[in-house]
């Protein structure tokens, strides 16, 4: 889904996103909207676009210490009798 081109209308709509991720308790809205509105937020905000891409190179860096440790661990078959 393309954002609007407008910086105001992005940052209004991220903005909207968070408030409503807070009253995801409600049942027409989730707290899915808070990392949401911060992933719009970031395209405008500098403060936000660094936290979001350290988030990323954190989440890269254990995925790949992941698929490591699952390449160098030994499979391990069970057989049922």
């Amino acid at each position: 889904m393309p954002l609007p081109k407008s910086p105001v209308l992005r940052i209004s709509l991220g903005a909207a996103l968070v408030i409503g991720g807070v009253f995801g308790f409600l049942p027409f809205v989730g707290y899915w909207m808070i990392p949401l509105g911060l992933i719009v937020l970031s395209v405008d905000i500098p403060a936000v676009r660094r936290w979001r891409r350290k988030l990323e190179v954190r989440w890269g860096r254990w995925r790949q210490r992941r698929r490591e440790a699952n390449a160098e661990s030994p499979t391990v078959e069970f057989n049922r009798a």
